[in-house]
């Protein structure tokens, strides 16, 4: 394969750093993950993502012509600098990551929102190959999201066009990590998930629950819940089912806002599986009554968690 139609990605996350090389038809060469180590300040992170980059270039023998970085928080694509990263430390204020990376790898450096990038890979790589309008819900530790219209990823003033996590769904609900109350993150997410499941675990309401996790309430997890659910825990199967249905209304709201072809539900939580899609399509169905949703699709992810790496990879040689 010739060395110019090599890319690189990185997906940067609070605790991994996964990079790897590959093409714009989806094809990894090469990935590899490290820890962030975030607590050893931005220089040594991006020293360690450089040198990341180098040793994956030389064992594929493919110098990359750019890199593409996922990035978890607030960043200034166009001028390449970080502007607030909630979850590392120090934050990140104004560290400018496309200079310094430049600097030391030679080629040109391009970053955006870790959720931004994962919708880009479902867009590129994913079910949003063939669709013009596509929205994306990023669950995990938290909601993110991407808009896609007219086949162009929507990005607004700083990237930061698709916060659909933070969609308010209960007015007087709790509160989010962003400060205001009922949003979807803090309703949905997998934090939201894990705590529905300790409170029945200790209320004494999930046996089967219970006995998956060992009698060890640290195992509580979306996936451990699913698995009690599927085993005929009523109450564990209610209590998802009342989340996902939150979720549901989450989605109804943009396909109300902006009649997507095709909404994805992606992250680490969708491993749940048809637990969340059915509610949410039902969900949709019922709420969205302005014009028929046949034609709307609601999908799990195609690409999977490897979507941040994948968009990452179509960023380095992004054109909107």
């Amino acid at each position: 394969m010739p060395a110019n139609e090599i890319l690189a990605g990185i997906d940067l996350g609070g605790t991994t750093i996964t990079a790897g090389l590959g093409d714009l038809t989806g094809n990894i060469l090469l990935q590899r993950s490290i820890p962030t180590l975030s607590e050893n300040g931005p220089e040594d992170v991006l020293g360690r993502m450089a040198s990341l980059v180098k040793t994956l270039a030389d064992e594929a023998g493919y110098k990359p012509t750019a890199l593409g970085i996922g990035i978890p928080g607030l960043v200034d694509p166009a001028l390449g600098k970080t502007l607030f990263l909630p979850n590392m430390h120090t934050q990140w204020r104004g560290v400018c990551v496309r200079e310094i990376l430049e600097n030391s790898l030679g080629y040109s450096v391009r970053i955006l929102n870790d959720v931004r990038t994962a919708t880009l890979g479902e867009m590129k790589f994913g079910l949003g190959k063939n669709v013009s309008n596509m929205v994306f819900f990023s669950l995990g530790t938290g909601i993110g999201g991407g808009v896609v219209i007219e086949g162009k990823l929507l990005l607004g003033p700083l990237g930061s066009a698709g916060e659909i996590g933070h969609q308010t769904i209960l007015p007087n609900g709790p509160y989010c990590g962003c400060g205001n109350q009922g949003c979807l993150e803090a309703l949905c997410s997998g934090p939201a998930i894990i705590a529905e499941g300790v409170r029945l675990f200790k209320s004494g309401q999930a046996p089967k629950l219970v006995h998956i996790c060992a009698n060890d309430m640290r195992n509580v997890s979306p996936e451990t819940m699913a698995q009690a659910a599927k085993e005929g825990d009523e109450t564990v199967s209610a209590g998802i089912y009342y989340i996902a249905s939150l979720l549901g209304i989450g989605v109804a709201n943009i396909v109300t806002s902006l009649h997507p072809e095709l909404v994805v539900l992606g992250g680490g939580v969708s491993k749940m599986g048809d637990l969340l899609l059915a509610p949410v399509r039902s969900v949709v169905k019922q709420k969205v009554r302005m014009f028929p949703v046949d034609d709307v699709r609601i999908e799990l992810s195609s690409v999977g968690e490897g979507a941040g790496l994948l968009g990452a990879i179509a960023l380095a040689d992004f054109k909107n």
